[in-house]
């Protein structure tokens, strides 16, 4: 029988929720469970770029992500690739090549769902006959009811491979219940359906405060609480520059595996990971 790896997918109330620094350690725990395993996400918008070793782009996100995966990256794991250029135009890069320059408007009009998708699904095939396992990442939120319809890198793709979604949220920023509990209003009720359990990201303090809000938001939703995740203080080379810190020196290459393996760890101790394997059909 031909090999159909199973998938996982971490989508976030917002930018910034941690989907991409819970991406990199979950590929870190599978891969340590004895797993073959690849990250994906379909489109990603990000200057900071990784170059393979056939000379495409890709990401650098999806390339750390690989390095956690213990995988060589490849832009098959970033099908869809846009690098903001300003005034609302990107330069578009498909499979790591060069497509086009183009506004915002026509991205979303003329390429998105007509190019793009189809793009992004073959991708993914390929990574799951390559792999027991692929954890996809979404993108900004799944609730942008303004561009839902175009939307390739959340629930469009989740819906087309029936793939099962966890969603983030980050609680240091305040409103994180309530983020949650919109997100869930917002969504279609089919993709609603696609959606198996949340886990609150960067909490400080004592996990118990939270136990009645966990509460009313399981009877408001009908899902669960997957994890309480800490506040993890880490040097990997961030997403793009929407998380608003001060800048500073990127780790090096050769530094990220123990910074991952940092990830990983305190991933294991706060989220229920057989109940994430359960989820996924491992």
């Amino acid at each position: 029988m031909a090999r159909r790896a199973r998938l996982l997918m971490i989508q976030g109330t917002s930018s910034g929720a941690g989907k991409s620094t819970l991406v990199t350690g979950l590929c870190r725990v599978f891969s340590d469970a004895g797993y073959s395993v690849a990250p994906y996400k379909a489109q990603n918008m990000s200057s900071n770029l990784y170059q393979t070793e056939d000379g495409g782009k890709m990401a650098r996100a999806q390339a750390i992500q690989a390095v956690a995966a213990r995988v060589q990256p490849g832009v098959s794991m970033n099908p869809v690739l846009l690098r903001p250029l300003g005034d609302y135009r990107s330069e578009v890069l498909v499979n790591g090549r060069f497509y086009a320059e183009m506004h915002a408007k026509d991205y979303y009009s003329k390429f998105a769902l007509q190019q793009g998708l189809p793009v992004a699904l073959k991708a993914l095939d390929c990574l799951r006959r390559e792999h027991d396992i692929v954890v996809m990442e979404g993108a900004g939120s799944p609730a942008e009811v303004n561009i839902a319809k175009y939307d390739i890198a959340n629930m469009l793709v989740a819906e087309r491979v029936r793939s099962p979604v966890i969603i983030v949220a980050d609680i240091e920023r305040g409103g994180c219940f309530a983020s949650i509990v919109g997100t869930m209003q917002l969504l279609k009720a089919k993709h609603r359906a696609l959606v198996k359990g949340f886990l609150i990201n960067k909490f400080r303090g004592d996990q118990s405060l939270l136990e009645p809000a966990i509460k009313q938001m399981h009877a408001m939703t009908k899902k669960r609480v997957l994890g309480v995740i800490p506040k993890i203080d880490f040097d990997l080379p961030e997403e793009d520059s929407l998380t608003g810190g001060p800048s500073r020196p990127d780790l090096p290459q050769e530094s990220w595996d123990w910074q991952i393996d940092l990830l990983a760890k305190a991933i294991r101790e706060s989220v229920d990971i057989s109940q994430l394997e359960e989820v996924a059909g491992i």
